[in-house]
């Protein structure tokens, strides 16, 4: 393994996320709330939700003004913006829906985080989800059944249809999800550990709550299906740096023991929920971070285990890569085989008898126990590694003994 080699893409064994492009701009939003009921006629206009003029004063004014664009893709952009009624930093977020894979992907990510009753200080919160259409917008409400624009992105998104004429009467006018979160200002933890001196308490506070993240999300039954650096975003209002589990646009919440996901991505047998008996398949991720299993297209939660020791170890060892298209310097833990970079998972399933260096640099300190740790996360065999329960438990035991 060798450190700063730059990515050259090799072929997936899975369709690259549509949104690709747009995940890395989006992931720089936070923090949703309480979701509001929402009724057919709760209708409001949509200049008196979101204004671009911070100084115009309308007769009713805007409930959010938007400051200034901080990221932009294929699919939406995201903004900088503050609550009028509190004046709180927010970060807000605009997906275009007007096709079925955006439409699923927008749907994801309120789903997941609808479905939390409880907050977690690690993990982002829906404040609100706001539907825009034809000039108007509707608070979103997960199950809605009296909300017939809602019901009418799940049939697009189930269906596989295009969003026309014939769903919501204008094929001109796209609808749009407006997603209200918390405003991270310490940025994603690429550029938090990047841009400081190797700290060890900083790098066990971090493991300690990105466990305790995964815990409580696989808890409630959501398995992230995506965990990376640009995804883990840092708040440093309270003065210590806290880390936030963000971007559940290709997140599942599981329903069921045994349970599997069809073709349209349905979800069957609704009964006890474990995470690490949900079998998944729909491969998805991103290649440095995905599990051996995930590249096959046949996983449980037990894959946002390895990939969360893939964050962990390059995260203490400083482990980068230069990615091909943003030229951005990442930390990802890889196998050099030749001039490529391949992924630990794909290496691992093309031989699952490689033997994994930890740590990779001898003259770097790391515990027998972290190293235990990351060895079994990152077993070739998902029952081989730990659940996020016992996990968490374990993390707390070897961060107190180093």
């Amino acid at each position: 393994m060798e450190q700063g080699r730059i990515t050259r893409r090799r072929g997936c064994k899975r369709p690259e996320p549509p949104d690709a492009s747009m995940k890395r701009d989006v992931s720089k939003v936070l923090r949703p709330l309480p979701v509001e009921n929402n009724d057919e006629d709760e209708l409001m206009k949509e200049d008196h939700c979101f204004s671009m003029d911070f100084s115009r004063k309308p007769a009713r004014a805007p409930r959010y003004s938007l400051i200034r664009e901080v990221g932009r893709g294929s699919y939406g952009v995201v903004y900088e913006a503050v609550a009028r009624s509190s004046g709180a930093r927010v970060a807000v977020k605009k997906l275009r829906c007007d096709a079925p894979e955006t439409v699923e992907l927008a749907l994801a990510e309120f789903w997941a985080l609808a479905s939390l009753e409880k907050r977690h200080e690690n993990v982002v919160h829906l404040e609100e989800c706001v539907l825009q259409r034809d000039g108007m917008a509707q608070k979103m409400n997960h199950g809605n059944q009296k909300c017939k624009q809602y019901l009418r992105l799940v049939e697009t998104s189930l269906k596989g249809e295009r969003v026309g004429e014939r769903i919501l009467g204008h094929s001109e006018q796209p609808s749009y999800l407006w997603f209200v979160m918390e405003f991270c200002d310490g940025g994603d933890l690429n550029q938090y550990i990047l841009s400081r001196r190797p700290d060890p308490r900083t790098n066990h506070s971090f493991m300690k709550q990105l466990t305790s993240a995964v815990a409580f999300l696989h808890k409630n039954n959501i398995v992230h299906r995506d965990l990376k650096p640009d995804n883990i975003l840092i708040s440093q209002k309270s003065g210590t740096p806290v880390v936030k589990v963000a971007d559940f646009g290709l997140s599942k919440v599981c329903a069921g023991l045994g349970c599997f996901e069809d073709a349209s991505h349905e979800q069957v047998n609704k009964n006890t929920v474990n995470v690490n008996k949900f079998w998944l398949s729909s491969a998805c991720g991103s290649d440095f971070f995905m599990a051996p299993e995930v590249w096959e297209g046949h996983y449980t939660a037990k894959a946002d285990i390895f990939a969360l020791g893939i964050i962990i170890w390059a995260m203490i060892e400083r482990i980068t890569f230069i990615d091909a298209d943003s030229k951005r310097e990442l930390l990802g833990t890889y196998v050099c085989q030749g001039a490529e970079i391949i992924p630990v998972g794909e290496a691992l399933l093309e031989n699952p008898k490689m033997v994994l260096h930890i740590p990779q640099r001898t003259r770097n300190v790391m515990s027998e126990g972290v190293k235990r740790l990351l060895q079994d996360m990152l077993a070739v065999n998902p029952q081989d590694r730990p659940d996020a329960f016992q996990l968490e438990v374990r993390m707390n035991q070897v961060t107190c003994a180093a």
